[in-house]
Formats: C-alpha cells, sequence, structure tokens
C-alpha cells in the first residue's frame, strides 16, 4: 500500500494549537498592542519592508493623476478650450507619471536623496504646469482649462503625505491657495483672493485620504510584522524542541534499551552513538537554521545513504532501495525534510517494534518523491495510540511545514509503514 494509490485511506491530518497559543496571554486594549508594535525603522536598511509597501501605494496618486488630467483635457475641449498650451501640459503630466510609475516598480533599491529630488522636481512641474496654463487662457475659459494641472496639484498633495508624511502634503495644500490667486491674475488681470479658496475642500479631503492610508498602511504593516515575528518565534522554538526530541531523548532511550552480548563491544557502540550524538547536537548549535554546506550539498539519495550507515551505528539494519530520481527540481528544504522524518519513523522502530530491520524504499510517485518506511515489528492499534510528539510533530507536522504530506499505517503483529510523500 503507497500513500497515493487508488482506495488508500485517506490523509490523516495533525491538529495543531497553533492559534491558540498565539493569543494573546490576557486581554490588552488595540492602543496598547500598537504602541506596543511600532518603533522605529533602521535607518540603515535601503529598502525594508515599510519602505517597499509605501512604495506600491505611492501608485495610486500616479495612477489618479494620468486618469483624471485625460478626463479633466476632455472635459476642457468641451468646454471650448483649444489651447496647445493645456494640451502640451496634459502630456507632459501623464509622460512623467508614467515614468514615475515605471521608476516605483523597478528592482533597484530606494534611495533617500533621489526620493527626495523627484519629488522636488515633481512639485516644481506641477507649480509651472498650473501657472503656464493660467496665463494661456482667458477668464472665460480659465475654471475648465485649469482643472488639467488642478488634476495634476491633487495628486501631488497625495503623493507628497503618502511618501514624506502629512505635513508636507497639507505645506502643498497651504501653498495651493497664493497659487490660485496668481493664477487667477495671470488669466484675468484681477487678483481675487475669493479665488484662492474655491477648491480647497476638494484638497483637504485628498490630504486627509492620503493621511488616513499613510496611517493604515504603517499599522497594517507592523501588524503583520509582529504577527509574523511571532509565528516566527513559535516555529523555532517547535524546531528546537523537535531536534532535542530527535537527538538527546532518541539517543537517551536508545541507550536505555537493554542489549545483549559481549560488554566491551556494547561499551564500544554506546560510546560511538554518544559520539554520533554530540557531534549532531554540536552541529544543531553552531548551524542554527542551516545545515552545513557539504551536507546541503547532497543529493536526496546520498542524505538517505548517510542516514542509513547512522541508523546502522545505532543497531538498526536499514535497507535502501532507491529507483532513478529526478532530484534538481527538489528543494534543499524539502530534502531536509523528507530526511530528518525518515529518521524519527527508523528511530521509532529501533524503539518500539521489536525489530533490528527496516526497509527503506524511494521512487517517483504522483508528481512528487515517495519514501516508504516499512517494517515488519510488533506494530501498534492506531485506534488506541496515544498522542506522541515522535508522529504528530517529528514525522507529520514537519512534512507539512514543507509541503508534503505523511501517512502512519499500522496493526498489531502487522508492523509498520510509515509514507513520506513531497511534491516537487
Amino acid at each position: 500500500m503507497t500513500l497515493l494509490r487508488r482506495g488508500a485511506p485517506a490523509m490523516a491530518t495533525a491538529t495543531s494549537d497553533l492559534d491558540d497559543r498565539i493569543a494573546d496571554p490576557a486581554p490588552v486594549s488595540a492602543l496598547r498592542r500598537m504602541r506596543r508594535m511600532t518603533g522605529a525603522i533602521d535607518p540603515t536598511v535601503q529598502d525594508n519592508l515599510l519602505l517597499r509597501a509605501t512604495r506600491y501605494v505611492a501608485m495610486v496618486p500616479l495612477l489618479y493623476r494620468i486618469v483624471a488630467v485625460l478626463g479633466a483635457l476632455a472635459a476642457a475641449f468641451a468646454e471650448g478650450v483649444r489651447s496647445p498650451v493645456v494640451v502640451v501640459v496634459a502630456v507632459l503630466c501623464v509622460v512623467l507619471n508614467v515614468a514615475g510609475l515605471r521608476w516605483l516598480v523597478r528592482s533597484a533599491p530606494f534611495r533617500s536623496g533621489d526620493v527626495l529630488w523627484l519629488l522636488v522636481l515633481d512639485v516644481v512641474f506641477t507649480l509651472v504646469a498650473y501657472l503656464v496654463v493660467a496665463a494661456s487662457v482667458p477668464a472665460s475659459l480659465f475654471d475648465a482649462a485649469i482643472q488639467v494641472p488642478g488634476k495634476e496639484l491633487l495628486g501631488g498633495m497625495a503623493l507628497l503625505t503618502l511618501a514624506l508624511g502629512v505635513q508636507y502634503g497639507g505645506a502643498l495644500l497651504v501653498l495651493s491657495i497664493p497659487l490660485r490667486m496668481v493664477a487667477w491674475w495671470l488669466s484675468s488681470g484681477v487678483f481675487n483672493v475669493k479665488q484662492g479658496f474655491t477648491d480647497l475642500g476638494t484638497m483637504l479631503g485628498v490630504v486627509l485620504t492620503a493621511t488616513g492610508a499613510l496611517v493604515l498602511l504603517g499599522l497594517g504593516t507592523r501588524l503583520a510584522l509582529a504577527y509574523g515575528i511571532r509565528h516566527g518565534r513559535l516555529a523555532e522554538q517547535a524546531r528546537q524542541h523537535r531536534a532535542l526530541h530527535d537527538s538527546v531523548l532518541q539517543t537517551l532511550e536508545i541507550l536505555a534499551l537493554p542489549r545483549q552480548g559481549d560488554p566491551a563491544r556494547q561499551l564500544a557502540e554506546l560510546r560511538g552513538i554518544a559520539r554520533a550524538e554530540a557531534l549532531e547536537v554540536r552541529q544543531v548549535i553552531e548551524s542554527a537554521q542551516r545545515e552545513s554546506a557539504e551536507e546541503a550539498a547532497r543529493p536526496l539519495g546520498e542524505k538517505l545513504t548517510a542516514l542509513a550507515a547512522e541508523m546502522a551505528r545505532e543497531g538498526l539494519r536499514a535497507q535502501l532501495v532507491m529507483a532513478e530520481l529526478d532530484e534538481a527540481t527538489l528543494s534543499e528544504v524539502r530534502q531536509l525534510a523528507i530526511r530528518d522524518a525518515a529518521r524519527e519513523a527508523m528511530r521509532n522502530t529501533l524503539k518500539h517494534a521489536g525489530t533490528d530491520q527496516v526497509v527503506v524504499r524511494v521512487a517517483e510517485q504522483a508528481g512528487g518523491i515517495a519514501v516508504v518506511i516499512r517494517d515488519h515489528g510488533t506494530g501498534f492499534d492506531e485506534a488506541h495510540r496515544p498522542a506522541g510528539f515522535g508522529i504528530s510533530e517529528s514525522i507529520t507536522a514537519r512534512l507539512a511545514e514543507a509541503g508534503g504530506r505523511a501517512l502512519v499505517e499500522s496493526s498489531p503483529g502487522s508492523g509498520t509503514r510509515v509514507t513520506l510523500w513531497m511534491p516537487r
């Protein structure tokens, strides 16, 4: 029976209490939680997560300006505006915003100096375009024509707010009041203070909307980071517990098993096991979350061959049967998950099955690689098997974390079959 054959029992999935463990130990107010999760961004990081998130949000005002400027130009034509200056300004606005979009999605990291200069040039162009259009049309067409650079100005307020902060967007809002007065004077020859406050409500709404988006972006990013960090800590804790279970605890239990034969030979075997496990624990501590370069370079076949030799030192004879494998598409993380889960299954055989022999078969199956560990030991009743860390965490959860599946089948007197399957 194999993992994916037709008619096989449904995959047994282990439930996790991870969601329960990540809950706060006591109710905490939203304000306190936000304060705890906020903090200074490292200024030495050129392209951190919050900056990348802001980058894509800054695309919104650029897209708005492209659409709004073209719409304002069409409306100006409908009102009888035929000034070539208005057309040129609209075309330049669209071209510059398209160039801004391309600059935002490039792969190179942001540099604060470049961003500042580009924003300064954007503001200068917007102000000049506003005044040029005002000077090119009569007062009768002013309201229709000025909407073309006016949309560019609105988008500029949102862009400054998102990129630099609400104070910069607010400063451009304040500057727009005398700008509108001067523009009306250039078009009509009359200086009218009332004209400066014509679109103030719309501009204020844009700045407030951009400010709200920036606040939500910052809080959302920081909350996501905190959530990810919390999950990462739990995953690291589970990894450490798993490493202790699979190495130190397993070795101590193996050393406690009764042995027969020459005492001197038994002592030599025990020393060999202790030496091998001490070396493995040292490697785990020194490498933290990575395998050594030599181990990482091994294909799956060599990893399993080394595992069989390791288990032979512990007293388990493993017969490895391997088919021709194309292992190039199986990532290192998935190879290590298979190897470590196979080690746990073989150690379970050594401890509980009452046999010192196991067969390990490796073959391609259903678009992935299947490793079947089979023994003919005592077996156990799956319905009455107590929940154990070895199967649920060191086998099932380990495979699931890497995207694979595990199936453990056993019955009293018929041995145990553990099937590990990992997709490419």
